[in-house]
């Protein structure tokens, strides 16, 4: 068996632009140090690209992983929370019995690591910023479409309309678990609470970033229920919203705009 130290490096979750971080080192550092900026230094990392992995581990947990604590002496902080300490738990135990399995399926077939490496390469990686797990609540197929809630956890769902081919071929039903991925350009922000769209899902909750670029804007919200929807919108957008941290906010996402995954 591999020393621990030459261990190969996992990504359980997806990452930005490519590369290839280690998410759980990460989430150990932040635990550590109690700061994801500190934690993305230790790593090479960038502020932003640290924040995004959380943000992607939160909402593909069912309970978040990654706290922040705001005010204090210090200005606050981040920590993991009990959920997320054990989930680092269970992770070193799976990772201790993977090495076990692969040292003994290497004894037998001298080059597994070779195989392993190209199945691991089946992996999803997806572009979509948004990304959600959670369970089928109810399908109902119409003629050509079908209508598919998706429970997302937090009190939170969201409606997506995929084809009823779509359906039959994940084998979408209540109780099955699945992934609703919304490209964040498809998010739409307002901060009028009785205004009526065509959108079928409407995710209310406070602006936790606000970060503009040369045209556009990058705006993440937090649900209630912890999870974060992130939205791409042009400044001029954010000035005439009154969008900053801690603005109250909605995301309107059409129905037909979520692409359901789920994992073999």
């Amino acid at each position: 068996m591999k020393p621990a130290a030459d261990r190969p490096k996992t990504v359980p979750f997806p990452v930005p632009r490519g590369r290839r971080w280690d998410h759980l080192d990460l989430l150990e550092r932040i635990d550590a140090s109690g700061s994801i900026s500190a934690a993305a230094q230790a790593m090479g990392m960038s502020y932003k690209a640290a924040w995004q992995a959380v943000e992607a581990m939160n909402n593909l947990s069912e309970q978040p992983l990654v706290a922040r604590q705001a005010g204090g002496p210090h200005g606050g902080g981040t920590r993991l929370t009990e959920y997320g300490r054990r989930v680092v738990a269970a992770y070193h135990g799976l990772e201790k019995e993977r090495q076990r399995v692969l040292a003994q399926l290497n004894q037998v077939m001298g080059d597994f690591d070779q195989y392993y490496r190209v199945i691991r390469r089946f992996d999803m990686q997806t572009s979509a910023r948004n990304q959600f797990i959670g369970r089928v609540k109810s399908v109902k197929k119409g003629a050509v479409n079908a209508e598919v809630i998706l429970d997302i956890g937090g009190g939170d769902e969201l409606v997506a309309i995929i084809t009823n081919d779509s359906v039959d071929h994940l084998d979408l039903g209540p109780g099955i678990e699945a992934y609703a991925l919304i490209k964040a350009p498809w998010v739409i922000l307002t901060t009028e609470d009785g205004l009526k769209t065509s959108a079928r899902n409407r995710l209310c909750g406070v602006v936790v970033r606000c970060q503009e670029g040369a045209v556009n804007a990058e705006v993440v919200l937090e649900l209630p229920g912890g999870k974060l929807v992130t939205s791409i919108i042009t400044n001029d957008s954010v000035h005439s919203l009154g969008l900053a941290v801690g603005a109250r906010a909605c995301a309107l996402i059409k129905a037909s705009h979520i692409i359901l995954a789920v994992s073999n």
